[in-house]
């Protein structure tokens, strides 16, 4: 088995040097091959511009509908690089800087643009808010102006787009501001015009009006035993009425008597023994501070000084039972009527203050009872009225902050993209790439110059080897004669080596030169 694989390197590498020559002669044209592509290739060269995403400096509150809020930094560059590289921005760069003369008179604008945005990249960076603006094209004056020139025209439509951002929420906000204040206008006239006619039968009335019909039934049973009282009050002034005008007919009678008494010759004795007969009745009823016993008193102690002074029958004849005055004209009596007149007026008023209370009390409960009912009513109305409030005050707020990002982007002092470095002319271009174009030719002369040999070899009938022999015969080979070179032979031999060794020398040496001239002409660009 190694004996086999030992032949076999023996036969590649005999193969190989059998066309060395060849193989030397293909790596050799490859480079002036891998030269000529080079030069031949248009030059690409590539422009590149730095911008910045920079936050407001005036930083209002933020709010939903901002902006910055909105979106994220890379979704506000991939919206304006579709502006930016629009058929009509586009259109326009190429009108003003003249751009891609030929293509446009064998092709139509849109092809032309396609091409163009194909040259065009826009790519963030992975950290920070930055991002590069790339543009490759075949001159260098004209890349380093169309790179600026997409620069400036993607700051000009971020303020463009921002400016019409704004506008436009700020206008939104304002509309949907004034649907809300319509709709609570609505809400607050429906609900003011509920309260206004179930006022006092609203929940929160409620502890008040229990409490306040509480008080009422309180005054109710108060005026009730006031009644109750004057009554009483009522009927012991009429039962001192009647007994006043009972004693004040025995007095009359008495006086009557006493008359007769006086006509027939009596004396003030008798008549002091009855009136102090009338003064013990009269201390059996009522009190020492009663009228009717004190005048008793006095006319007692007036009669006991007559008799003491002597006054006899002169003085009986004056005081005598003619002068007690008749039941129309007792004082007493007159004020014990005046006093039960007051007492029923005082009554008849109580009974309106109950009648006037008990309208109330009705009137309360009313309200009470009422109370659940207007409590799921207001509930209802009210449902929806704290959503809309909160909505409400959340559009005011939107709508003051839009107006304020609406002032700041008229202004330019919103967020924005500014150029950290500018385009410049580049000096070197990016395609078509050297080194690349040079191993690419040098592996296609390599593949084609030990490709070739092994095709070659496998296409040729003849035999290289005995065991090729043995094999394709199918009998043992039983000797080989080698190859016997003459001496004219070996003397050709060393002169074709020679040859090819100098031709290989000089062909490197012109090929050293070649690239040598076209370095320092500036026609290579590593």
């Amino acid at each position: 088995m190694e004996q086999q694989q030992h032949q076999q390197i023996r036969k590649y590498l005999d193969l190989f040097v059998r066309w060395k020559s060849f193989i030397v002669a293909a790596i050799l044209i490859s480079l002036p091959v891998g030269l000529a592509v080079y030069l031949t290739t248009p030059k690409v060269y590539q422009s590149t511009s730095l911008l910045s995403y920079e936050q407001r400096s005036i930083n209002p509150s933020q709010s939903r509908l901002s902006p910055d809020m909105a979106s994220a930094i890379r979704d506000v560059v991939s919206t304006l690089t579709k502006m930016v590289t629009s058929r009509t921005n586009l259109e326009n760069v190429i009108t003003t800087l003249d751009l891609y003369p030929e293509m446009r008179q064998r092709l139509p604008m849109e092809d032309v643009i396609d091409m163009m945005r194909k040259n065009i990249e826009i790519v963030p960076m992975n950290q920070g808010d930055i991002f590069e603006i790339r543009y490759s094209g075949g001159k260098p004056d004209k890349v380093v102006k169309v790179t600026n020139a997409l620069a400036a025209k993607f700051i000009e439509e971020n303020l463009k787009f921002r400016a019409e951002r704004a506008t436009e929420t700020s206008a939104y906000a304002s509309d949907e501001l004034e649907m809300a204040k319509t709709v609570m206008d609505r809400k607050d006239a429906i609900m003011r015009d509920y309260k206004l006619k179930h006022y006092n039968e609203l929940p929160e009335h409620r502890q008040t009006n229990v409490s306040r019909l509480i008080a009422l039934q309180e005054q109710y049973q108060a005026k009730q035993e006031s009644i109750q009282d004057l009554e009483k009050t009522a009927a012991l002034v009429q039962d001192q009425i009647t007994n006043l005008r009972r004693m004040i007919t025995s007095q009359t009678d008495l006086l009557a008597a006493d008359d007769t008494n006086w006509a027939a010759g009596g004396g003030m004795q008798d008549s002091l023994i009855e009136l102090r007969e009338v003064l013990k009745n009269l201390q059996l009823k009522y009190t020492e501070n009663h009228p009717e016993v004190k005048r008793t008193k006095k006319r007692i102690a007036r009669l006991e000084q007559e008799l003491a002074n002597g006054g006899g029958q002169q003085a009986g004849i004056g005081d005598g039972p003619s002068a007690l005055s008749p039941d129309s004209t007792d004082p007493i009596l007159l004020q014990l009527k005046t006093q039960l007149k007051n007492i029923q007026l005082s009554i008849r008023n109580i009974e309106a203050e109950k009648e006037s209370l008990r309208k109330s009390i009705s009137q309360y409960e009313e309200w009470v009872a009422a109370a659940p009912v207007r409590e799921a009513e207001w509930s209802a109305l009210t449902r929806e009225y704290g959503e809309l409030k909160r909505h409400y005050d959340m559009l005011v707020s939107s709508d003051l902050q839009a107006k304020s990002m609406l002032n700041l982007e008229k202004q330019q002092k919103g967020s924005q993209f500014k150029i950290v470095d500018s385009a410049r002319v580049p000096e070197k271009p990016i395609k078509p790439d050297f080194v690349k174009i040079l191993a690419v030719t040098l592996f296609c002369s390599l593949g084609l110059g030990f490709g070739v040999p092994f095709v070659w070899d496998f296409l040729d009938p003849s035999f290289r080897d005995q065991n090729d022999i043995e094999t394709y015969l199918g009998v043992p080979v039983l000797c080989t004669i080698p190859l016997i070179e003459t001496e004219r032979e070996k003397t050709w031999g060393r002169r074709k080596f020679q040859i090819g060794l100098l031709a290989a020398v000089a062909a490197c040496a012109a090929i050293a030169v070649l690239f040598a001239y076209c370095w320092r002409r500036g026609l290579i660009v590593v």
